[in-house]
């Protein structure tokens, strides 16, 4: 499990839950482990990467070991699926700086645009074992 790669996500968004299940349904291998930021390891590990948990602004996506965050972490989390969410890969041409302006722009609106969750998700039986919450 040392080489997997942690997807540290806000649970309570709507728009981060439905990443978090496409990415079941499409990863290519069981190769993510999902953590929660309202966990504590969450919470610690954006604080060491200089994320307020409180108010995240970005998820991180560590892959190994480096904490990749914004378009960078999209881009990443996207070479390990399959189906239509691959062609995000295409955008990695465009500099980074436009890639984060649509991040930024998505991101301060995803609860204004897809919801807020009063309560953290609760994973299936099935894949607990990859979530910290």
């Amino acid at each position: 499990m040392s080489n997997q790669s942690i997807w540290v996500f806000d649970s309570l968004c709507v728009l981060c839950d439905g990443g978090v299940q496409y990415t079941l349904k499409h990863e290519k291998t069981d190769s993510i482990r999902f953590v929660t930021i309202q966990s504590q390891e969450g919470r610690n590990l954006a604080v060491t990467h200089g994320i307020d948990p409180d108010d995240p602004v970005t998820f991180l996506f560590i892959e190994n070991g480096k904490a990749l965050e914004k378009s960078d972490a999209i881009l990443a989390l996207a070479r390990h699926l399959n189906g239509p969410a691959r062609l995000i890969l295409l955008t990695r041409c465009l500099p980074r700086r436009f890639r984060d302006i649509g991040y930024d722009l998505l991101a301060r609106n995803r609860y204004r645009l897809f919801g807020k969750r009063d309560a953290c998700i609760l994973p299936t039986a099935a894949n607990r074992h990859r979530f910290s919450l």
